[in-house]
């Protein structure tokens, strides 16, 4: 659930890729095709599709986005812009993937961790607050919300044929040094996971670059960092290229192939199967938390089913589940019965480009150093896995790790209300952070 938190803690201590060359360039200009800024005060610019291969990917997509569309039963216009189209369940991008046509949702699972009875089920209004549901409209029951992809998204990307997905350098690292991805994250390993949850606070996180995000979630990981990691990720980040703006949004994603040529942010593949009619995932978080202010959290939980291997994304402490992947869909994480996570992480990622040849003034969860503390630093509280009987558990051994801790660093502690939690974040570029 998100919610105001009301808890008052002191300062906790600091412890511590296009496809081919250039081919015939076509040059498309449209309104929503050339934006290159960050938000609503973007500039426009002329955008280059690279070649033949790209072009025809680009019209593939198009197309593949007229179906949703088609699919459509009603349309609803968010005040921020965005267009929430209600798409019949069984018709959802999920069923393109060869592993699920012909499929439709699974059912529920009977039993949920630490709450063996499924039917105690909060309401889902309470599960999210989204920018969206102030429209007063909401999709009906046998949909599910889909926020609607444009041409002007599609070729704001990098390199459309890669549009949804995370670049390849992206490959979890506990040490990343060089790849532009700095961390700042507290995770466990040493045994076999079956799920994680956490409690986070949403921030507006300032992000410098088109080419940049700030991102806070939680990752289900198992596999060798090599080809064959597979993920299982959700939380909430701003991406100006993905999305067009700095609005913090409800996130997911996937792979099995270590972000190489599998999976996808959001609904922007086949994949996640969803099955609430009342969240759109890639949908503006509303309210956030703000400096010396109100805290908003949002609680999450990610856990494996144990009778048909699905993984299940939950949202709030009340139940409001959101959707799965399907077992189908990974290799290690695929498995049935024990087949469970390696590794499982908590924490923020921003990407520094290094602009001008200094870090990046990219912020990660509050722009603040977690010595600030409650109301001024981001958090994850109440920090947990699931364990091989379907029990939630404190996430014992909770290791913390900062790449760049002069950038983004993390403080943790134990005890109260919030059991296992940290403090995280940075505002990129300063003096210790050249």
């Amino acid at each position: 659930m998100a919610s105001c938190c009301c808890w008052r803690k002191k300062p906790c201590p600091i412890i511590t890729t296009f496809f081919s060359f250039l081919l015939i360039p076509i040059l498309v200009s449209s309104p929503a095709s050339a934006t290159t800024g960050i938000g609503n005060g973007s500039t426009t610019a002329p955008v280059l599709l690279r070649s033949g291969e790209e072009q025809l990917r680009f019209q593939r997509m198009k197309a593949q986005l007229a179906r949703v569309k088609e699919a459509s039963v009603k349309t609803i216009q968010s005040p921020d812009g965005d267009v929430l189209d209600c798409v019949l369940s069984h018709l959802q991008p999920a069923f393109d993937h060869p592993k699920l046509r012909g499929q439709k949702p699974a059912n529920e699972p009977a039993a949920r961790p630490g709450n063996g009875d499924a039917e105690l089920v909060g309401a889902d209004d309470e599960a999210l607050p989204q920018t969206w549901r102030s429209s007063g409209e909401w999709c009906p029951e046998g949909t599910i919300p889909v926020r609607r992809t444009t041409e002007g998204d599609l070729l704001r990307a990098s390199s459309v044929g890669r549009f949804g997905m995370k670049p390849q350098s992206a490959a979890v690292r506990r040490d990343s040094t060089s790849n532009g991805h700095e961390h700042a994250v507290g995770y466990v390993t040493g045994g076999q996971f079956y799920g994680a949850k956490a409690s986070l606070n949403v921030w507006p996180a300032q992000v410098s670059s088109l080419a940049e995000f700030s991102l806070s979630q939680i990752w289900v990981i198992s596999g060798s960092f090599g080809n064959d990691l597979n993920t299982i990720e959700a939380g909430w980040q701003v991406s100006p290229e993905l999305y067009g703006d700095n609005s913090p949004r409800f996130f997911t994603y996937w792979t099995n192939d270590a972000y190489q040529e599998t999976g996808c942010y959001n609904l922007h593949c086949a994949g996640f199967v969803q099955t609430n009619s009342r969240v759109a995932i890639g949908a503006a978080i509303s309210p956030v938390s703000s400096y010396g202010g109100h805290q908003f959290d949002i609680t999450l939980l990610i856990w494996k089913d144990p009778k048909q291997g699905h993984w299940w994304l939950q949202l709030g402490p009340s139940g409001a589940l959101v959707g799965y992947w399907p077992s189908s869909l990974f290799t290690h994480l695929g498995s049935r019965g024990r087949g469970g996570a390696d590794m499982v992480q908590f924490g923020g990622e921003a990407v520094n480009t290094r602009p001008s040849g200094s870090h990046t003034p990219t912020q990660m969860g509050s722009g603040r150093f977690p010595g600030e503390g409650y109301g001024r630093a981001a958090y994850f509280r109440n920090v947990q896995v699931v364990d091989w009987d379907n029990n939630l558990i404190p996430a014992a051994g909770l290791r913390l790790l900062a790449d760049h801790p002069g950038c983004y660093d993390i403080a943790g502690g134990q005890g109260g209300e919030w059991g296992s939690y940290f403090y995280y974040g940075g505002p990129g570029r300063n003096v210790r952070c050249p």
